[in-house]
């Protein structure tokens, strides 16, 4: 399982001096990337424990699994961990393509991409899956945590066909 980040133009140079307040933006947003692609990890990892570290117990969510309904907090997603993705022996490659960050303050970002996930299907088929996602990042305690996301439903490419 592997986690691929495509930046095209995700940062973009300023074209004035580089100022503290420069370098510490383009710091903040390098940080916030980092964390989605460790979220992202321990996602396609089924690893719950490093996912709960990184997300807010109240988290706030609107994805295709839950039909249209907001989800707060973390037991829907528990459901996967323990059921669907702790189960996945098959590798998994995700993709973060065209990352952006908005600094939205000292302690709030938002992250928006799109996300490929890569796998081999039941019948030993490549798979990939595409998905644009949002993720708010708020600092609470000098620790980061993903408040809310919300993903786009996934439409599936087969190879081989």
């Amino acid at each position: 399982r592997s986690l691929n980040v495509k930046k095209n133009d995700a940062i973009k140079e300023s074209t004035e001096s580089n100022t503290i307040e420069d370098e510490d933006s383009k710091g903040r947003k390098q940080e916030i990337i980092k964390l989605t692609e460790q979220l992202l990890q321990a996602i396609t990892s089924g690893d719950y424990g490093e996912y709960t570290k990184l997300v807010d117990p109240h988290l706030t969510s609107f994805e295709p699994e839950a039909l249209g309904n907001l989800i707060v907090g973390l037991d829907f997603h528990k459901f996967y961990f323990d059921h669907v993705l702790s189960k996945n022996s098959k590798p998994v490659n995700t993709s973060i393509l065209n990352p952006h960050v908005h600094l939205l303050g000292e302690d709030a970002a938002c992250i928006a991409y799109v996300r490929l996930t890569q796998l081999i299907d039941r019948n030993g088929l490549p798979v990939t899956k595409h998905s644009e996602e949002t993720r708010i990042w708020q600092r609470k305690d000098g620790k980061w945590q993903n408040v809310h996301f919300h993903r786009s439903g996934s439409s599936t490419t087969e190879t081989g066909k």
